[in-house]
């Protein structure tokens, strides 16, 4: 028997339906307007990601849409373009749903998003309202970014793949800059599959085929990091648990990592930084309307020094360089992603240790599910590889993701609404 075909407009009424059973109970988007999607649908291209539904982090313009950075500022807003990502996905044939919510210009205060494995607890931040509109079902892209930890946190939490690729390896016309050295776009996906039909969109002007492969790697370095001792008995067992599981199938040796102790410490001072530098206007106009976190990053940024800032360029740069003699073709590195579960709301979105090295680092970073904590909530693990390698490390996940656990469902509104 024949099966009817799915229509663009299935998919939209599919989307729809999800969005209005949902977002009441996760308050992922800042918005969504049904009349466009349906809209968008009709018009919508044939290609790699027909069918596919997309969740844009509202420091990413979309045309029609406030882009409100997650700040009363920018209220009104609205978008004249597309930001050349979301561009690049329409072409190959995706359906944006709408605007999920991010912290206050990327960074610390948090929006009303919840974390559809236990609503009392954050998403995490910054890109809090794509990973739970991922993690509950809602979308199945969520488009991310990161400045220290705003991806690789969130999908630990949420208890999904997040792919932050090597800097610059997708283009970032059209999102709103924080700290120019490290801001990175990314995406959040309940699986490697996915992040990889993404990639070949997001990664050059031209959708690339998709050449994902699971691959077992020849060795794995096991990267406790120099902050170890900051993540909890839930994070210690997940990264030994994964390292277990992928010790019986390939060699796993820890990496002394000391020589990158000050690495967190660069991070903070070049991105206090350049974030005063990005967000100078908003600090000399409209300062009582920024959070305290803020405008304590940015005026700890105007003390310091242009050569304080270049010489923790410099210490960066070497840094990379020490990185690269160890992440050599056909190694995978496995570390901490956060330094536990999902905190409360009442407690923040989390702290961004585990990250602040590697995005430093520049180096490409998958964040796979599969463990839990003490609590029963998602405890995600890193996996990275040398700068560049992307495809080689998506392949790498593709093949961890079958030595991992599966997680099950989330508690709060998968699958609700695909009726």
């Amino acid at each position: 028997m024949t099966q009817p075909q799915v229509t663009s407009q299935d998919h939209a009424a599919a989307l729809i339906r999800r969005l209005e059973a949902c977002e009441p109970d996760v308050k992922a988007f800042t918005t969504y307007d049904p009349v466009r999607i349906r809209s968008d649908a009709a018009t919508a291209k044939t290609g790699p990601l027909t069918g596919v539904s997309v969740g844009v982090k509202d420091i990413i313009d979309m045309a029609g849409y406030v882009t409100g950075h997650g700040s009363a500022i920018y209220e009104g807003n609205y978008a004249r373009a597309d930001a050349a990502c979301v561009t690049q996905l329409r072409n190959a044939g995706a359906l944006c749903a709408g605007k999920t919510v991010t912290t206050e210009f990327a960074f610390f205060r948090p929006g009303a998003t919840v974390n559809p494995y236990g609503p009392a607890h954050t998403p995490g931040g910054s890109s809090t309202g794509s990973a739970a509109a991922v993690a509950a079902g809602i979308v199945d892209i969520g488009l991310a970014s990161q400045t220290a930890a705003s991806l690789t946190r969130p999908a630990s939490y949420c208890g999904i793949v997040g792919f932050k690729p090597s800097y610059g390896r997708y283009a970032a016309a059209g999102v709103k800059s924080l700290a120019p050295s490290f801001d990175t776009l990314g995406t959040v996906t309940r699986d490697v599959a996915t992040a990889a039909l993404a990639d070949a969109v997001l990664k050059g002007p031209v959708a690339a085929p998709v050449t994902l492969a699971a691959t077992k790697p020849e060795r794995v370095l096991l990267c406790r990091t120099p902050h170890w001792d900051e993540a909890d008995e839930s994070t210690h067992n997940a990264v030994e648990k994964a390292a277990v599981l992928m010790g019986a199938h390939v060699p796993v040796t820890e990496l002394d990592m000391r020589v990158f102790s000050d690495a967190a410490a660069l991070h903070i001072t070049i991105m206090s930084y350049e974030a005063s530098q990005a967000l100078a206007w908003e600090y000399t106009h409209k300062r009582d309307m920024l959070s305290q976190q803020i405008t304590g990053l940015l005026e700890a940024g105007q003390k310091i020094s242009y050569a304080t800032y270049r010489a923790a360029l410099e210490k960066a740069q070497a840094l990379r360089e020490a990185i690269a003699a160890f992440a050599t073709p056909g190694t995978v590195m496995l570390a901490p992603a956060a330094p536990g579960e999902a905190p409360l709301l009442t407690e923040g979105t989390g702290s961004p240790i585990f990250s602040r090295l590697w995005t430093l680092l520049r180096l490409p970073t998958l964040t796979l599910p599969g463990l839990t904590g003490k609590n029963g909530l998602p405890v995600g693990v890193q996996l990275l590889a040398g700068f560049g390698a992307d495809e080689e490390l998506l392949n790498y996940s593709a093949w961890a993701e079958t030595v991992l656990p599966s997680l099950p469902a989330p508690v709060l509104c998968f699958n609700k609404g695909n009726v």
